[in-house]
């Protein structure tokens, strides 16, 4: 038997099959990179932390006193605003923890924020017709820049945009 037919009876089959194993391997690596969220940096979660700890602390300073040391009802609105407020600034208290884990809460105020200036304050803008209430609540809505300087996009995108979402049923 030559050495051809014997390079290309041994070598072939094998060198097929290593390159059948490594193409297979390279799109596993790359379907995993793919999926898996990218580091954030550090000074990204300490600037997460920071936007928690402004939000305890200013949230904690005007709600949370009045929460306790109410002298007559609220009336329904105010006590729900009141109540939300409560809960957002006591589940920020574990952003201080769990940042990235807690990043819903911030996207949820981003949101409703923007849907706020955009839906109400803007077209009272338009109209002329902006009072002294709507003024103030603009001027602390639009600190919802904090907000979106302190995210970390790239995670949110590769989070809660890439990655695969979780089953709808039982696994079969």
């Amino acid at each position: 038997m030559s050495e051809s037919v014997y390079f290309l009876t041994i070598c072939l089959p094998l060198g097929t099959i290593l390159l059948v194993f490594g193409m297979r391997y390279r799109a596993l690596v790359l379907q995993a990179r793919a999926q898996a969220p990218r580091d954030v940096p550090t000074w990204r979660l300490t600037l997460l932390r920071a936007m928690y700890l402004l939000v305890v602390a200013g949230l904690g300073s005007l709600v949370w006193p009045q929460f306790f040391h109410r002298t007559h009802p609220w009336a329904y609105a105010d006590g729900i605003i009141a109540c939300m407020l409560l809960a957002f600034s006591a589940l920020s208290l574990l952003g201080l923890r769990y940042p990235l884990q807690m990043l819903p809460i911030l996207l949820w105020e981003l949101v409703w924020k923007s849907v706020w200036l955009g839906v109400i304050a803007l077209p009272l803008w338009r109209s002329g017709q902006v009072d002294e209430a709507t003024s103030a609540n603009t001027f602390a809505c639009s600190f919802v820049i904090l907000v979106v300087i302190a995210i970390p996009w790239r995670f949110v995108f590769d989070h809660y945009v890439r990655k695969q979402g979780e089953r709808w049923s039982a696994a079969r």
